[in-house]
């Protein structure tokens, strides 16, 4: 039976684990595609367009904002970026969910657009802040002032927890991609996502009708 894709939110606190369990899902269901980010920023080297991201001035990005064209956006550090509406609707309509890896304030975003019955909101939690904070230090890539602003940053993420659909706890990476594809596959199964439902029962109705003329 034919369905209609889902919007796939997955917010987190830095350092636990977003980006390597949306990479499980994305590797293991081939119905499941990234959400392609627009943004105003210079492309960097390697970058392709449509790709990494879609590169836009900021008069195409500030013109899909003003036509609800784009389903989330904010500017960081002087810089638009945001979800364009019009290919997550074609993705959705075409059956194929798209995962997108927001913080909180882009899923309260895409929780309010015109797309939201098609919402499922998963929030990733670590199994313990000092687990979090190992986990920042490990990377190597950031100085210990940088890892500071980080854990103060976790703490405001993490407090928006509850507005979420579900919740993972990233205790254990395999066991966590487990959880993320039975919460997938069981929002796939909502009513709302099954477009064909209705005819489907129709037909069963049919059936009793025409068994009980016999």
């Amino acid at each position: 039976m034919a369905r209609r894709g889902l919007l796939i939110i997955l917010s987190s606190p830095s350092g636990a684990g977003k980006s390597t369990l949306s990479r499980r899902v994305l590797e293991s269901d081939p119905d499941v595609v990234f959400s392609v980010s627009a943004t105003t920023r210079t492309p960097r080297p390697g970058e392709v367009d449509g790709k990494d991201y879609v590169f836009k001035s900021r008069a195409e990005f500030q013109a899909l904002v003003d036509s609800n064209g784009m389903l989330e956006h904010a500017e960081v550090f002087g810089n638009l970026y945001g979800s364009p509406r019009a290919p997550v609707e074609a993705a959705i309509n075409a059956g194929r969910d798209v995962l997108f890896d927001v913080d909180w304030q882009g899923g309260q975003q895409i929780r309010q657009s015109p797309l939201s019955d098609a919402v499922v909101s998963i929030f990733i939690l670590p199994p313990s802040i000092a687990a979090l904070r190992d986990r920042l230090t490990r990377r190597g890539q950031d100085s210990a002032e940088v890892v500071a602003g980080r854990m103060a940053k976790s703490l405001d993420e993490i407090s928006h927890w509850a507005e979420y659909d579900h919740i993972v706890i990233n205790d254990d990476v395999d066991r966590a991609a487990e959880e993320l594809r039975a919460i997938v596959t069981a929002a796939r199964l909502r009513k709302n996502q099954r477009p064909g439902l209705g005819g489907f029962v129709a037909g069963l109705n049919a059936e009793f009708k025409e068994m009980s003329a016999l």
